[in-house]
């Protein structure tokens, strides 16, 4: 991710997107967050930093990531 300031840029170290693991269908969907991604600077793949493998069955799906909101966690 890319931060425009005046007439520098500077590269964030943040995470573009955030990886899950979905179990469930509908309204029974269990969102479990289990890692970052972050985005190659062509735009045609991502970097994948998994903290946990899941042992049930489910997808994985990658989200942009979201600002944290004041008083949230690291």
């Amino acid at each position: 991710m890319t931060k425009k300031t005046n007439t520098t840029e500077k590269k964030s170290h943040r995470p573009t997107h955030t990886l899950f693991h979905v179990t469930g269908e509908g309204d029974a969907q269990n969102w479990t967050r289990i890692g970052a991604a972050w985005a190659h600077q062509d735009g045609k793949g991502f970097n994948l930093d998994v903290e946990m493998i899941p042992m049930k069955p489910g997808r994985f799906v990658v989200r942009e990531a979201k600002p944290k909101q004041k008083g949230e966690g690291q």
